[in-house]
This record gives C-alpha cells, structure tokens and sequence, in this order.
C-alpha cells in the first residue's frame, strides 16, 4: 500500500471514530426519553385489547401522529404501534396522520397479513397524510374502494371551506372471501381548526354512508370534534350512523386524546367508531394499556367487535 493511501485509510478511520464519539455524545438517549414521557401518560384506566368473539368483525381507529412526540423521535414509536395492531388483528382498521414514511413502515411490518388502500392527501398519490384502510387480505377481498377530498371539489386534492389543511375519506368494500358478507369501511381525519369545514365533512360522510343503504357501513375517524357538541350530535341525529360507545353491550367512557396528559384531558374524545344499522356492536374499547406498559401514540386506539345482522 502506498504513503498516500495509508494516509487516506488512517484519516478515514480517524473521521469515522470521530463521528462515532459525536454521535454518542450528542444522540438523545431515546429509551430513556421515552420512559420519562411515559411515567406522565400514564392512563386513569388501563384497558387492552379483548379476545374476539367468533363471527365477530373487529374493527379500530388509530391516530398514530405524523412526528415525534416532545423530544421523542417518531421512529421510536414504530414498533409499538405496529405491535397494537398485531395484538388487536383488527379485521380491518383506518389509520389517521399516517405520512408517507409512516406508511412504508406500516406496510412492510404488517404486509404478511394486511393490504392497504389510500393515497396521500396532498397530490392524491404518496404527497401528504394517509387516511389508509388497512384490511385482513387473506380472508377479505377488495371489491371495490376510492379516496375522496372534504371539501367542495371531491373527486381531485383540494382544501374544503375554511379547513387550514387538505382532508380526506378513504373507503373500501371488503368481501368475505369464505362467507361471501361484504361491509363498507370509511376512514376519515377531519379537520382541526375549520368549523365549517368539520360541519359540511360530517354531511359528506353521512351522505356517503347512505349511497351504501343495502350494505354493512362502519365509519371510523378522528374527527376533531368532540362527543356531544353540535357537530357530534349532527353525525348521529338521523339514525344513520350510531356511536359503538353507546350502542355495545359491552363498552367504556374514556378521552381517545391523551397528548402525554391523560389527567388533563379529561373528556377529549375526538376517536370513534360508528356503524349504520346492518351492524350490532358487541364489543367498544379505549385502548389505554399501550405495549410493554408504553404509549403508542397521543391518541388511544379504539376498536369495536361488530356483527352483521
């Protein structure tokens, strides 16, 4: 080896050394951040997922937020989010703040037993926010499934009213591979500031849950409303699509946002999971346990088993 190369290699492994050093002096200790956060998420109830009832179909919610949380990265957050899907196996589930990176994570974790349908929000293709409907592929077959915009120009990526961001409904019709039933999955995030924006997606979701009146419909979001305000009560006046929470036998009153401080947000239940009448709901839950004792997200997931009349 030549003077000029050794000199190169030395200087090579001197500047990895170096970085290596940096990165364990300067790298958050991300375990230890997380435990710390954790002790002040800690839930007023702790409730896991329950053993499914045959027949059953189990469906949830899940706001998995786009970033990190305080100074804890996303990335950290990864496993246990995928691990409460694997712990719960919902049938099928929507998804909600899911990024384009979030959503390459989601899919090669859960691909041995899930698809997917949805398109980012932003371009209507991999540009923005997901609000994906993920499905048991081995036992359901896509029949048919579209993502549409809350606004007033539904068919193409638009801003509705007076929302600050773009919002999205994705759904899909999901055949029984074995019995033949179908159902409707709709899956929306509405948005966060714009009232009159949450008032007229609460119309388009009602109105596109009745387009499917022979047919199983459930309806799972975050809806950035809160249960019992006006636009609350316009989701379930009609009888078109009624709350799991009060229709299940076997159910629970708990806030769906925590934001790392259960204790203070007292009543926040943004999350739901709603049904038309072709559904009984057997079975509503809060998911507060997390994985291992850890928060999964500053929401909670929230399921219901549901059975086909």
């Amino acid at each position: 080896m030549s003077k000029a190369k050794k000199i190169i290699l030395i200087v090579s492994v001197c500047v990895i050394v170096a970085a290596a050093a940096l990165v364990a002096i300067f790298m958050p200790d991300t375990e230890k951040i997380y435990d710390e956060l954790n002790k002040k998420a800690q839930p007023a109830q702790v409730v896991d997922f329950e053993e499914k009832a045959e027949g059953a179909i189990r469906v949830m919610t899940f706001n998995v937020r786009c970033f990190g949380l305080e100074n804890l990265p996303r990335k950290a957050r990864e496993y246990y989010v995928a691990e409460t899907v694997r712990k719960g196996m919902p049938d099928s589930f929507g998804v909600q703040e899911a990024t384009p990176t979030w959503m390459k994570y989601l899919e090669k974790e859960l691909s041995d037993k899930y698809a997917y349908v949805g398109v980012g929000r932003s371009n209507g293709k991999n540009s923005g926010e997901y609000s994906a409907v993920f499905y048991l592929k081995d036992k359901y077959e896509l029949v048919d499934s579209d993502t549409f915009w809350l606004s007033e120009t539904p068919e193409k990526p638009s801003k509705g009213w007076d929302a600050n961001i773009k919002r999205i409904c994705t759904w899909a019709v999901l055949e029984n591979k074995e019995t033949g039933e179908k159902y409707v999955h709709l899956n929306a995030h509405f948005d966060h500031q714009g009232e009159e924006a949450r008032k007229n997606s609460v119309d388009m979701i009602l109105e596109k849950a009745k387009e499917y009146k022979d047919l199983p419909v459930v309806f799972t979001a975050d809806m950035n409303i809160v249960e019992g305000t006006e636009h609350y009560e316009s989701m379930v006046a009609d009888g078109t699509l009624k709350d799991t929470k009060y229709t299940a036998e076997d159910t629970m009153d708990y806030l769906t946002f925590h934001d790392l401080k259960p204790a203070e947000n007292e009543g926040r239940i943004l999350d739901y999971v709603m049904v038309n009448d072709k559904f009984d709901a057997n079975v509503y839950k809060v998911v507060t346990a997390g994985v291992d004792g850890r928060f999964v997200s500053d929401h909670y997931p929230v399921y219901a088993d549901i059975v086909i009349r």
